[in-house]
């Protein structure tokens, strides 16, 4: 027993000591730190970009989010610096997914249920216009991919939440997320201008005013503003159609996360074998369970309404610190190749969807 003791400690003191594994903790701490510098970008033009959307709403902080990302991209090399790049990618899959859960507390089932089975028809008509219509279009027009996808997903529900959404189930590329939000606001303003005077026009009540610019008008914020220039009675309807229509986002992500697996399993596929089998346990994104479960808390009283202005708010910083650094990581010359042919894909739908809403209210009697 004795030797075997000695035998072990001479061991010990003439073996060299093994250098320790770096643990856990200090992984974590090393990614963490190297996701600072590039996330104090983010969140600086962030900032600035918010404060710009409240001054001009029509716009909003998101498009002033993804501007200023790739102007300052272009304008201070330092920002396209090897070091910010972790913080970027941080901020435009992270931050971007917890947007959509934060915007999920907006949302009342309950507001869902009064609006009833008169507006339904006419959203779900819309809905299928406007993303038939990119299909079709998309395909005539040459615009195809990932900004086919997403111009389409942003007209038929909501503008830039839409996008935010579809961006974070499918890993879009960023030149079609700028296609896209320019797309968006383009036609956001247009009809913030236009849909007042033309609803006046054909003498549509409050009604059928509000449930035109909820399921014809992309962006809340634009719904909100055309809505209530028209009336007060129009904008709370506006308002209830346009949140009722952001719900779609969870059929429609789903169905996107499933059709991107597929496409992603048959590609290693070669002859004689097949490809790897379908993730049925990403069907169903993190984020889009917590949007559910955001609206379910607000449905059953567990979100106060004093707190609905402050949440909107961060949802809304959220998407936009997501989009500055989209644009940070964005080229100018992967907008060049593109040309125009997005914004008249998105031209047509919006006219599409605007057309389509009153000539489904007409049949439905809700005009």
């Amino acid at each position: 027993m004795l030797h075997v003791e000695v035998r072990s400690l001479t061991h010990s003191r003439t073996s060299p000591a093994r250098p320790a594994a770096p643990g856990r903790t200090a992984r974590l701490r090393a990614g963490v730190v190297g996701r600072v510098p590039g996330l104090v970008v983010v969140l600086v033009l962030a900032a600035g970009a918010v404060l710009l959307g409240r001054v001009v709403p029509v716009v909003g902080g998101p498009v002033f989010g993804i501007v200023l990302g790739v102007l300052a991209g272009v304008l201070v090399p330092a920002f396209r610096a090897e070091r910010n790049r972790a913080g970027y990618d941080f901020a435009s899959k992270n931050l971007l997914q917890l947007s959509i859960v934060v915007l999920g507390t907006g949302l009342s089932l309950q507001q869902v249920v009064r609006v009833g089975g008169g507006s339904l028809p006419v959203m779900l008509g819309t809905l299928g216009v406007a993303l038939g219509g990119a299909w079709l279009f998309g395909r005539l027009l040459g615009v195809r991919g990932d900004t086919q996808t997403l111009i389409g997903v942003g007209t038929a529900i909501c503008g830039a939440s839409a996008i935010a959404a579809a961006t974070a189930a499918i890993g879009a590329k960023r030149s079609s997320v700028a296609y896209a939000l320019a797309t968006i606001f383009t036609f956001n303003v247009v009809a913030v201008l236009a849909f007042p005077p033309i609803g006046h026009l054909l003498g549509l009540g409050p009604e059928a005013f509000g449930l035109w610019a909820g399921t014809a008008i992309n962006d809340t914020s634009s719904v909100v503003a055309a809505g209530y220039a028209y009336s007060s009675s129009a904008g709370d309807q506006a308002l209830v159609v346009k949140l009722t229509r952001s719900l779609m986002l969870v059929p429609i992500v789903i169905g996107l996360v499933i059709l991107k697996s597929r496409h992603d399993a048959r590609k290693p596929a070669t002859a004689g074998q097949s490809g790897p089998r379908l993730p049925w346990r990403r069907m169903v994104p993190l984020f889009l369970v917590g949007f559910i479960a955001a609206a379910g808390l607000r449905s059953a009283g567990f979100v106060p309404t004093a707190w609905q202005s402050g949440l909107a708010l961060t949802g809304t910083c959220l998407i936009t610190a997501a989009l500055v650094a989209i644009g940070l990581s964005l080229r100018p010359s992967e907008l060049r190749q593109a040309g125009l042919r997005p914004l008249l894909l998105g031209a047509i739908l919006w006219i599409s969807v605007a057309l389509s809403s009153l000539g489904l209210q007409l049949l439905t009697g809700t005009l």
